[in-house]
């Protein structure tokens, strides 16, 4: 099915002028001032608040923040980040809950960097594309166009200690049919055929390390939270098939998505279902820390059996 999207020609990919439409037509819905960075220096001393970089788009509204929270110089790294997409809200407010627990009830297995929003501009004006309608989420590459994943990676690449886990919180929404896959594909000059979203929660693992075990238990803890997407009549969810319940794999690396940035045993996307009418955004979050939590403890349990080398 063929929809045209109203910025561009169908057919030919957006010119610079066309992107710079688009990007006039954004609406600024919620403040990132307010809603993260406010509540990440209200933690004060208790965490190590790291500000890694800021967006060229505008500097002062949008610094770049992560923080780290250390238990043990020598124990190993856990890495969460939300906000890939700004407009995946839980994705948000799931890291900063998980930055709250670890201050009410730190592990003592597990250091953790916790980067809660990567495209601020994108979590205001609630888009998936950065400001020059580069999706961040197939940047993360050394050639990528998304000063978002470039600043991310310069992080990464400055941090000392060895990850062990990465999790990247997520949603999939019904405004991935409604916009932003017929945007893409104007975008791009391709046809846009209509997909379906998945109706529940679900990991995406990597192809090149799959861990199912790891997968699984995300899932089953999850699963106490907020229901479980099943595969479709083709065994499939967005187009990838279903390997266990619950559970599809693409390639990190390949496609250059955030949770491909690390050399973690153990990464995954978490990918949550905010528009069903069975949660509120509560239910997301919850869900999203449930996925933090059982993936930190599946570190964990390994660890104590001496499983976690490769």
């Amino acid at each position: 099915m063929e929809r045209f999207y109203p910025i561009g020609t169908p057919g030919a990919p957006w010119s610079g002028d066309e992107r710079e439409s688009w990007r006039a037509c954004q609406v600024v819905h919620r403040s990132y001032q307010v809603d993260v960075v406010d509540r990440l220096r209200a933690f004060g001393d208790a965490v190590d608040l790291v500000r890694y970089g800021a967006l060229p788009v505008d500097p002062d509204r949008f610094p770049l923040y992560a923080v780290r929270i250390v238990v043990d110089p020598s124990a190993p790294w856990a890495l969460v980040t939300g906000g890939v997409h700004g407009y995946e809200t839980s994705g948000v407010f799931g890291a900063l809950a998980v930055i709250e627990q670890a201050v009410k009830r730190p592990r003592t297995d597990v250091n953790l960097l916790v980067v809660p929003c990567v495209s601020p501009w994108g979590y205001e004006v609630i888009n998936r594309w950065n400001p020059g309608a580069v999706d961040p989420n197939r940047s993360f590459r050394a050639d990528g166009a998304s000063d978002e994943a470039a600043a991310l990676m310069r992080l990464i690449e400055d941090h000392e200690g060895d990850f062990i886990l990465h999790i990247d919180l997520h949603e999939t929404t019904d405004s991935d049919e409604s916009e932003f896959r017929p945007a893409a594909a104007a975008r791009d000059g391709l046809p846009f055929e209509l997909g379906t979203i998945p109706d529940g929660f679900y990991t995406v693992g990597d192809s090149a390390n799959p861990q199912p075990d790891f997968q699984a238990a995300i899932v089953s803890a999850v699963s106490a939270v907020t229901h479980i997407a099943p595969a479709d009549d083709a065994g499939q969810i967005i187009g990838a098939d279903v390997t266990q319940p619950g559970v599809i794999n693409y390639p990190f690396a390949d496609l250059g998505l955030c949770a491909g940035i690390t050399s973690a045993r153990f990464t995954t996307t978490t990918e949550v279902y905010p528009d069903s009418p069975e949660v509120t955004p509560e239910i997301c979050v919850a869900a999203q820390l449930a996925a933090v939590d059982a993936g930190l403890q599946f570190v964990a349990d390994a660890s104590a059996i001496g499983d976690t080398a490769d």
